[in-house]
């Protein structure tokens, strides 16, 4: 039974801190360039606590979490940041282009504080694994700020679209509390949903979801670490402490708007490669459409051709390949043999997994055809990772790569039947976009 409670935000106060000039993308996000944007745009934005600076003077006294836990409380007592003064859910949009494309989408949710559960309890599931670092990094700040300012991201499926309809309610009757646009031309909008009956409708129709975490596996654990450490330190669970329940934007996988894009994947630095042997390798699991090209626009036009073919093939289990070939110029697109025995090419792995691409590149071609091991993904020795396939192509083009694979990217209910029967997928398997605004709401831990 899924536990989702309305609470008391804070938020930037638009009269002292422009939303555009305070609000940032989720840490792990964030670049080195768009850090220094963000610490140039205003004195408040909130770069300081969702991923500061490190300094080489920086010591036990003065460093990068300290830094975020005494600028949290300066904000509030000069005014920047406000908490609200009722317990409330908060609507949130996201109207945007996706990339690559011309189609315009509003992806509508809404922002709570969900009860924390085990993954063993059934309510709330993972679909990737994480790695120590991240939350190493996410818990020691949460330790010193005690405020949670980015969001986590669920998924949950409810055909009958109850809570969309409730949101599409608030949306119609105020304007938007927030309405900012980020610097991706995303414009997110914020409305405050206080009312009592309201409230409780929502909480009644999420109480028979499965949630999925979509974005945020690290901070999912983080609040979890967190947690544990605080029933340790009072002795006994305290069943409504806000450190029980972590700050999450809930999204409904029947709405619309629900965007994933597919993460490509380059291959660099082995010791050998040779394409004509690789075809011969998957010769009895793939056939090769390829599109060859001469120089100028010949090359722009395969290329086109290219993209499109992948996406048309994606029923039948397609993946696009660009090598590095001296003798053939041409993009290559990868079909699955009719009646392939995947049981066969991907022996080790469930049969959920089967029917993902991500895993029949990384199962089917990366290990058994380039020698690339799950070791060697983890330790990212051979292998990197692009969302833009323009730019995993020029990584070939440029000679940085020996080859890059583009995918189509894997549908919600994929994620959700994989997640909800105890499984994962492979690390960068999904990329939920857009991305979820930090500093939008905020959410104190402390009780």
């Amino acid at each position: 039974m899924a536990k989702v409670f309305p609470f008391r935000a804070f938020r930037y106060n638009p009269a002292h801190a422009p939303f555009e000039e305070v609000l940032t993308q989720p840490y792990d996000k964030i670049s080195a360039a768009m850090q220094d944007k963000y610490y140039a745009a205003n004195a408040h934005n909130l770069i300081t606590v969702e991923k500061g600076r490190v300094y080489p003077s920086d010591g036990p006294g003065n460093n990068v979490y300290t830094r975020a836990a005494a600028a949290i409380p300066e904000w509030i007592r000069g005014g920047i940041v406000v908490q609200d003064p009722a317990v409330s859910f908060y609507g949130y949009t996201q109207e945007y282009t996706v990339p690559g494309a011309n189609e315009r989408h509003t992806r509508h949710g809404f922002i709570g504080a969900g009860q924390l559960e085990e993954y063993s309890a059934g309510v709330i599931y993972r679909h990737e694994h994480t790695l120590s670092g991240p939350k190493a990094d996410r818990l020691e700040l949460l330790r010193h700020t005690r405020m949670s300012t980015g969001q986590l991201f669920l998924i949950y499926s409810d055909a009958q679209r109850r809570v969309d309809a409730l949101l599409n309610e608030a949306e119609k009757a105020a304007a938007p509390a927030t309405e900012m646009t980020d610097e991706n031309g995303v414009v997110h909008r914020l409305w405050v949903i206080s009312d009592a009956e309201r409230v409780k409708a929502i909480q009644e129709a999420m109480a028979d979801q499965k949630l999925v975490i979509a974005d945020g596996h690290h901070r999912y654990e983080t609040a979890l670490n967190y947690r544990n450490e605080r029933r340790t330190l009072t002795g006994k669970m305290i069943a409504d402490a806000p450190y029980e329940r972590a700050m999450m934007t809930f999204i409904n996988t029947q709405g619309a708007g629900l965007t994933i894009l597919p993460t490509h994947r380059v291959v660099s630095k082995l010791r050998e490669f040779n394409w004509s042997e690789l075809r011969r390798h998957l010769e009895p699991w793939f056939t090769a459409e390829s599109i060859e090209f001469g120089d100028g626009s010949g090359k722009d036009r395969a290329r086109g051709e290219f993209v499109r073919k992948l996406s048309a093939a994606r029923a039948k289990r397609a993946i696009g390949a660009y090598p590095a070939d001296k003798e053939k110029r041409a993009f290559y697109v990868l079909t699955l043999r009719d009646g392939a025995d995947l049981s066969r090419l991907l022996h080790n792995v469930s049969p959920l997994q089967r029917e993902l691409d991500v895993v029949l590149l990384h199962d089917g071609i990366l290990e058994p055809g380039l020698g690339i091991t799950p070791q060697a993904v983890k330790a990212e020795a051979n292998l990197s990772y692009e969302r833009e396939a323009a730019a995993a192509l020029h990584a070939v083009d440029s000679g940085a790569a020996q080859i890059a694979f583009l995918l189509n990217s894997c549908d919600v209910e994929e994620v959700v039947k994989i997640a909800t029967a105890g499984e994962v997928m492979p690390q960068k398997s999904t990329d939920f976009y857009p991305k979820l605004m930090s500093g939008i709401a905020m959410y104190s831990v402390d009780p």
